[in-house]
């Protein structure tokens, strides 16, 4: 398995399932209502919606740096405004969230397994890069893991 490929799956099981570390995005996302996703069981803490735009803000981000878009991170929306809260927009939130992970594991898929550890100009080497994008949604999945044990 070369490392593109190795990235590729861990993303896989890190947001889809049969991750090593325990449930992984899409399974402590499953069965989550629109009410259960506001809830704010933690004071001062976000919410499983907030995470769940700040994944989608997030993967999008690294996506598009992958494939040549230079930016400055401060235009990163890191922690998106969350608008209507009915279910609808909940599995919408959740949808996108899909959409962009998909995207974002093609374009590490279609990376120049030659260039992992060359840093470009304006932005970090793409190899830690990935391995990074990878780190968040470990840490968010554990994070959504907690909100529903407190009652989210």
């Amino acid at each position: 398995m070369t490392e593109i490929e190795r990235i590729v799956d861990q993303m896989k099981r890190a947001h889809d399932g049969e991750a090593w570390h325990g449930p992984s995005v899409r399974e402590a996302l499953a069965g989550v209502t629109a009410a259960q996703a506001q809830m704010r069981p933690i004071a001062h803490g976000h919410t499983i919606w907030e995470i769940t735009r700040h994944l989608t803000s997030w993967d999008d981000a690294v996506r598009r740096s992958l494939q040549g878009e230079v930016f400055d991170n401060s235009t990163i929306d890191d922690w998106p405004k969350i608008g209507e809260t009915n279910e609808a927009a909940w599995k919408t939130a959740v949808a996108q969230l899909e959409a962009g992970q998909r995207a974002l594991r093609g374009a590490v898929a279609a990376f120049d397994p030659a260039s992992l550890d060359t840093p470009r100009p304006g932005r970090s080497a793409p190899g830690p890069l990935m391995w990074g994008i990878l780190q968040h949604t470990l840490y968010h999945a554990g994070q959504i893991s907690l909100l529903r044990k407190a009652g989210a």
